[in-house]
């Protein structure tokens, strides 16, 4: 893969010198372009025509709305369909057809399932949703129609962000690759930085604790509840160096460019203070755009409050199927659904008894809160890890039932709790606003030894191997 290999470090350079040799926005612009199209074709060329498709199908669609003002609903629907027949051929058709299939058989009926042999493309579920946000902004009037097909094509394949986000708003990037860019060198080394803390979330927090929880989720039938307590403890700290390791490799790339992409992580784990917070704070651009798109739309200007449950119900189980053709998707945010409904039931009582017993700024509830929070989490990415539903019912039951001596590798344990712990430390000097921070120091010195401290650390610590990015497979 690409971004796990020694070519990135070669491809991003010669992309960086490039853009800024080059006179002028519009071929700025083609470069980049061509570049992200290359970044794509190096996974499976022939996808780049899908990716391209769909450009096209939103681009002449955002036309059309604008043109045709009294037909526009019926032009964003043939967007919104075309799109979603090409995420569901090619995410989902096998795994329904093969669901079709069994039921058929419960009834007694047999019958020929055809199956594809379809490889799934790379970030597909990513990029679609990025193309339908413009068409839909452009629905809205939130955003002018994007005349140049060339300059819509790079927002929409953008290679920082292309294969697992962050989620881009078209209010947001479109209008980036207008503005000049200049080589800014204190730019530069500031998403340098960020590439680098990206690159130890990932190699050194989720690689590392990738060991042990591969280990024990991939052959449940030989362990006990106290290593899979530990494996789904250490899951979302790999989860969350995987993803957000990522996103911020993604945001660094763009800096050093001159864009500004969307956070899309704000220490989610340890710090959120409800399942509210949580998704407030993690995988920001998906959970703003499925509630922008698809959970407000839904409760228009209703107030019943049973109504805004169901619809936040239903948007995080379509948000799972988003994730991929796997019932434990379905299931785990089906979980965070349930929660975010009791947490919407339960807020105006909360907040009656927080007042009346002076709890919303005392220090000891605000950390009970946030070991709740975490517990649930937990809980809920049993079943977004495990590998089938059986298998995640058997996790859960074994901690509550066979809490055994764990199985441990004591070098790959100390190494994970280490890499989580720098990880920890470092978001609670930011989650505190403690005024301590090497990266961003005042002195040039201090900055920069900062960036080569880290590149030893992921050197030496890091897992140097093939792993590929968790979201990359959605």
């Amino acid at each position: 893969m690409l971004f796990n290999s020694l070519e990135f470090l070669l491809f991003f350079p010669v992309v960086c010198i490039g853009y800024f040799t080059i006179n002028g926005n519009k071929w700025r612009n083609l470069w980049l372009l061509a570049a992200s199209y290359y970044f794509y074709m190096c996974w499976e060329p022939v996808y780049a025509l899908l990716l391209l498709t769909s450009t096209a199908i939103t681009y002449f669609s955002a036309f059309l709305i604008g043109k045709y003002e009294k037909r526009k609903k019926f032009f964003l629907g043939v967007s919104i369909v075309l799109n979603l027949i090409i995420l569901f051929f090619f995410k989902y058709f096998n795994w329904a057809a093969e669901g079709v299939g069994m039921l058929m058989e419960t009834f007694g009926v047999k019958m020929s399932v055809p199956h594809f042999n379809i490889l799934l493309p790379i970030g597909i579920s990513f990029y679609i949703f990025q193309a339908l946000g413009y068409s839909i902004d452009v629905y809205r009037g939130n955003v002018k129609i994007e005349k140049n097909f060339f300059t819509y094509a790079l927002f929409v394949s953008f290679f920082p962000q292309l294969v697992a986000g962050p989620i881009e708003r078209s209010t947001n990037l479109l209008k980036q690759f207008y503005e000049k860019h200049e080589f800014d060198y204190e730019r530069v080394m500031s998403g340098i930085r960020l590439m680098v803390w990206g690159y130890f979330m990932k190699l050194v927090v989720a690689d590392r604790c990738a060991i042990y929880v591969d280990a024990i989720f991939n052959n449940v039938n030989h362990h006990n509840g106290g290593s899979f307590l530990i494996a789904s403890l250490m899951f979302p700290f790999q989860l969350y160096g995987d993803f957000a390791g990522y996103s911020l490799i993604a945001i660094g790339c763009a800096k050093i460019l001159g864009f500004n992409l969307m956070n899309n992580f704000m220490r989610p784990y340890i710090f959120s203070v409800s399942i509210q917070d949580y998704w407030k704070r993690n995988h920001i651009s998906l959970t703003t755009w499925f509630m922008d798109y698809v959970y407000y739309p839904m409760i228009g200007s209703s107030i019943n409050i049973y109504w805004w449950c169901f619809c936040i119900f239903i948007t995080f189980v379509i948000s799972g199927f988003w994730h991929g053709a796997n019932l434990t998707y379905v299931l785990s945010f089906a979980i965070f659904g349930l929660y975010l409904v009791v947490c919407i039931l339960k807020d105006k009582p909360q907040k009656r008894f927080e007042k009346k017993h002076n709890l919303k700024k005392a220090e000891w509830w605000i950390w009970l809160n946030r070991i709740i929070t975490f517990a649930l989490v937990v809980f809920a990415l049993i079943f977004f890890r495990a590998n089938n539903i059986a298998d995640a019912f058997k996790v859960v039951s074994k901690i509550f039932v066979d809490m055994r001596y764990p199985f441990m590798r004591e070098a790959d344990m100390f190494a994970a709790f280490v890499a989580v712990s720098i990880l920890l430390v470092k978001e609670f000097i930011e989650e505190y606003n403690i005024n301590f921070s090497i990266s961003e120091s005042r002195f040039w010195l201090v900055r920069h030894a900062y960036i080569i401290f880290m590149v030893i650390c992921i050197i030496l610590f890091g897992v140097l191997g093939a792993e590929q990015f968790i979201y990359f497979q959605f």
